[in-house]
């Protein structure tokens, strides 16, 4: 009796079909690799250098490949080159944020049907894989960098503060002309002067701190459109000065 063999052979791989477009619609293709199906998307990024800022915008129709591919290109650039700058620290993570519906709509395709007139793009490993992923840390050191500068200014200081003089010690009285005036912890030994109140847009010390009888000084500050008066009330022996930088 003749007994049929087994054929061996490969399975062909469950493929997910291809969606047909509705009657009437024509159906879209990949603007890169001319594959479908494919989904109007537009993908942004950010390049910032101090006071510069340009936007890059990649238009699809984009298949799933190539739309990944996209997105992870223009995030990866955005990481690494989008942050340096004050303005940039803000529009920067608008932008990646405009990127996610936009990424959404191409997760939801298909694989693209094979037979493609062009080569798709390489997606690439994921962003969170790639260096670029340390660029999320660049606003949070350019931030720490603009804090330890700036948090010193007197430019910044509040009734309750604390200051100290740089500058070389004039007699009680005398108007000093290269005062280098900065906050200080009034736990400190540098702890000159307390800030008894600040008064903007005036830098008429006399008139502005009269009101405080317990100030025994003043440091004014005027530059541009900047200009205010720190009423002092000295916690040292070192007289406090009337301060007026040069």
């Amino acid at each position: 009796m003749h007994h049929a063999e087994p054929q061996h052979g490969t399975v062909p791989a469950a493929t997910h079909p291809t969606p047909a477009p509705a009657d009437g619609e024509e159906q879209l293709a990949c603007a890169h690799c001319g594959a479908v199906p494919a989904v109007n998307a537009t993908f942004r990024g950010h390049l910032g250098f101090i006071v510069i800022l340009k936007y890059l915008k990649r238009q699809g129709p984009f298949c799933r490949t190539c739309g990944i591919a996209t997105h992870r290109e223009m995030t990866s650039d955005s990481l690494w080159q989008g942050w340096w700058g004050i303005p940039s620290m803000i529009v920067n993570p608008i932008i990646m944020l405009l990127n996610v519906p936009q990424r959404l709509k191409v997760n939801k395709l298909p694989e693209p049907a094979p037979g493609a007139p062009g080569p798709s793009m390489d997606p690439g490993k994921p962003v969170y894989l790639r260096p670029v992923i340390f660029g999320v840390l660049i606003p949070v050191v350019l931030g720490s960098i603009l804090f330890l500068t700036l948090k010193d200014d007197p430019g910044f200081a509040e009734a309750g503060d604390c200051i100290h003089n740089n500058s070389p010690l004039v007699f009680p009285g005398a108007v000093n002309q290269n005062a280098d005036v900065k906050i200080v912890p009034c736990s400190g030994p540098d702890a000159e002067a307390r800030v008894v109140a600040r008064k903007d847009d005036t830098v008429d010390g006399e008139s502005a701190c009269r009101a405080f009888p317990e100030a025994d000084g003043y440091f004014t500050y005027e530059r541009r459109d900047t200009k205010y008066t720190l009423c002092l009330k000295t916690i040292k022996q070192r007289p406090v000065p009337i301060l007026t930088p040069r």
